[in-house]
């Protein structure tokens, strides 16, 4: 456990063994939330490192393919 203090902007600094246990730097994103009585940072994640999360991808060409396709098809119904 750390202790940090709370500046007059509300800014907390996060202490450095914390930031690179997480191996977080500058600019990185990290989202806040409440639990209970408890605020809870995390590392924010980052959506290109979800690659793959829904299975094997296919080839761009099939994907942009079946992208066209039901957009073309939602327009349609769409009139």
């Amino acid at each position: 456990m750390a202790t940090s203090t709370i500046s007059s902007k509300g800014q907390v600094t996060l202490p450095a063994r914390m930031r690179r246990q997480l191996k977080l730097k500058p600019q990185d994103a990290v989202t806040i939330e409440t639990v209970g009585d408890a605020i809870v940072i995390k590392r924010a994640t980052n959506f290109f490192e979800l690659k793959g999360f829904l299975g094997k991808a296919l080839p761009a060409d099939v994907e942009n393919q079946r992208t066209l396709s039901a957009v073309s098809s939602h327009t349609r119904e769409a009139r």
